[in-house]
């Protein structure tokens, strides 16, 4: 078991219970958890989450973790935050998530976000001069936020203004996704 590269590495994710897009969140969380990640999964409340495919259709139900009002955010590495148009929008309303993204920001830890997740970047004012990419319809909300671009990649990393952003646009970037992110976690 010691032998797996996150071993050690804490990561939180931030959901809300309804809209996260299934793939965008089950896939980071068992690919890190089978390289040894503790993983938390953060949601609005303690019930289970239930995922969305393709923003329509029921996918697996998630126990959380913890919620997001009795989570640490200074106990872990890494913030990953998942997309699904209605999770992300609803994300960006919750006062603690916000604070626990300002939190990663400003101390330096990486962020992680696809698809629609950088809505709540968007929201939590943290994209100040960074080149990033999502799923295409939040790219003029990424603009407006003072992003310095956004562009049509898989997958983009941009380490300026002091913390390390990783996104990606959609479900089928995930590999590249999670690349990006194992790359990001070992140098933390």
């Amino acid at each position: 078991m010691s032998d797996k590269p996150f071993n050690g590495h804490r990561v939180l994710m931030l959901v809300t219970n309804y809209g996260v897009e299934q793939d965008e969140l089950l896939v980071p969380v068992r690919r890190l958890r089978d390289d040894g990640a503790d993983v938390t999964v953060a949601a609005v409340t303690p019930e289970s989450v239930q995922t969305l495919v393709g923003d329509r259709d029921p996918g697996e139900t998630v126990e959380p973790t913890t919620t997001l009002e009795a989570l640490d955010p200074g106990a872990y590495q890494l913030l990953l935050i998942p997309g699904g148009t209605i999770n992300a929008d609803q994300l960006r309303l919750q006062p603690k998530a916000l604070e626990t993204i300002r939190a990663f920001a400003t101390s330096g830890r990486p962020i992680a976000a696809i698809c629609h997740g950088p809505w709540a970047l968007v929201e939590a004012d943290v994209l100040r001069g960074k080149t990033l990419t999502s799923y295409p319809s939040v790219r003029t909300d990424i603009r407006n936020a003072g992003a310095k671009d956004w562009i049509d990649e898989p997958v983009v990393s941009d380490s300026a203004n002091g913390y390390t952003l990783v996104t990606s646009r959609t479900p089928k970037d995930l590999d590249d996704f999670l690349r990006a992110v194992s790359e990001v976690l070992v140098g933390s």
